[in-house]
């Protein structure tokens, strides 16, 4: 028998598989890690070339920068879109097919423009246009 005490090896780690598997991770974060950029788009809004010709019977929406509506001239008291589908109605008359052009400044707030196509959208008028600066290329 032998009674000898062995000597008891030293427990080891081994950190080099530890080490490949955080820099694999930290690549693959990474990798697929998107960088948020606040996004900014700058508009250009269009210009217009070309001839420009309106009939004599379309009905102008002038909407100004702060989203007040002028209809004919006169301007309206309440923006409700019922209101305004009410005006919209009385300006056309008994038109049939009437086009309507949709004057707005630049900087007219975009729920102003959507309620005047949706006014007109629910009447039923099918020709809206928009009106737009002419470009200074042009002759």
């Amino acid at each position: 028998m032998n009674f000898r005490t062995r000597r008891q090896e030293e427990p080891e780690i081994n950190l080099i598989p530890l080490i490949d598997v955080l820099l694999m991770t930290l690549i693959f974060l990474l990798v697929t890690t998107s960088f948020a950029r606040e996004a900014r788009i700058r508009l250009k809004l269009p210009e217009a070339g070309g001839e420009t010709r309106l009939e004599q019977e379309a009905v102008r929406v002038v909407i100004d920068a702060q989203g007040h509506f002028h209809l004919g001239g006169a301007a309206l008291a309440d923006p409700a879109p019922d209101q305004l589908r009410r005006a919209l109605k009385q300006a056309v008359g008994g038109r049939e097919d009437p086009l309507i052009v949709i004057q707005a400044d630049r900087k007219t707030p975009h729920e102003a423009v959507v309620r005047t196509l949706d006014g007109a959208r629910r009447l039923g008028y099918a020709r809206v246009t928009f009106a737009a600066q002419q470009s200074a290329e042009e002759p």
